[in-house]
């Protein structure tokens, strides 16, 4: 079962006083890291919190803001007189000296950092509300793990699609090699015959056989092949492992990509070529997917 790298959940949870709502969010990483926001009275809690990430993901950015508030604090924000007003002396100072009118409001001000601050009504315990936190933030995580499922099981069925495409293009290319050899020793017969025909020189069987032959050494492809076909297997039974398995998908993509470039690199034919590139789009585009699988 396949897992996306990217999703998102979220939850929300009352006890008492306490309203506690839990976001998380996952981008793409090839290693695991936790980025955790929430009140500086719980951030004594951050290894906890990150050690019920690590129990259910393994790969990716996660990026957690938790916030907490007090339904029945009043008071809680108020506006910080001093800053205000040195806001707006500022302000006054420039307006009359480039000339210009005030602003008549306030309101605008009351978005500028350090205007309106929250303080702390002294109710805050980390270690009595931590039930209510891990209660939240589980059922976001498993929110988020079931928006990875779903996205998970859409890949995999884009990569099974990509896999039999890159398979129906190998089965022509095998196909296509035999006939290789064939065509370059008639060519070649043919070639070196019209260059014969008035010297009265005749071109001997073995010469023909041993050049054939060294040809044939040079552009076999068939362990390529046979390579390519049981990446291509691994890749099918990754797909298929209870565990998400993208390390070893990526390291299967950069495999069959490499068989792929040496069959091109042999090949000495059209045919062969242009399968070739369409094998290469598709393996470029398995790699693309399983970038985003954990």
């Amino acid at each position: 079962m396949l897992l996306s790298m990217t999703g998102y959940g979220d939850a929300r949870e009352q006890d008492g006083a306490r309203l506690v709502t839990a976001e998380v969010r996952t981008v793409n990483n090839r290693y695991l890291k936790v980025s955790i926001r929430c009140p500086d009275a719980y951030a004594a809690k951050e290894s906890e919190i990150e050690r019920l990430v690590r129990l259910v993901i393994a790969r990716g950015t996660v990026n957690i803001t938790l916030r907490v508030d007090s339904v029945t604090s009043t008071g809680r924000y108020h506006i910080d007189h001093d800053v205000l007003q040195s806001y707006w002396e500022q302000v006054v100072a420039i307006t009359d000296e480039m000339h210009l009118t005030p602003p008549n409001s306030l309101t605008e001000f009351l978005e500028l950092p350090g205007v309106v601050v929250e303080h702390d009504d002294g109710e805050a315990d980390a270690e009595v509300d931590w039930p209510l936190l891990e209660r939240t933030l589980t059922q976001a995580i498993a929110q988020l793990n079931e928006f990875r499922r779903r996205e998970g099981a859409s890949m995999q069925r884009e990569l099974a699609h990509h896999c039999a495409l890159v398979a129906g293009r190998l089965d022509q290319v095998a196909e296509r090699a035999p006939a290789v050899i064939v065509q370059y020793r008639d060519k070649l017969k043919d070639r070196v015959s019209q260059l014969l025909r008035d010297t009265g020189v005749s071109i001997k069987e073995d010469d023909l056989i041993r050049e054939v032959s060294v040809f044939a050494d040079r552009c076999d492809i068939n362990e390529e092949i046979a390579r390519l076909r049981s990446h291509l297997v691994q890749f099918g039974e990754c797909l298929d492992e209870p565990e998400s398995a993208g390390r070893k998908l990526e390291f299967l993509c950069q495999e069959m990509f490499r068989e792929v470039n040496t069959i091109g690199s042999k090949s000495n034919d059209v045919t062969i070529a242009h399968a070739v590139v369409d094998m290469k789009g598709t393996v470029e585009k398995l790699r693309e997917l399983v970038q985003n699988v954990e």
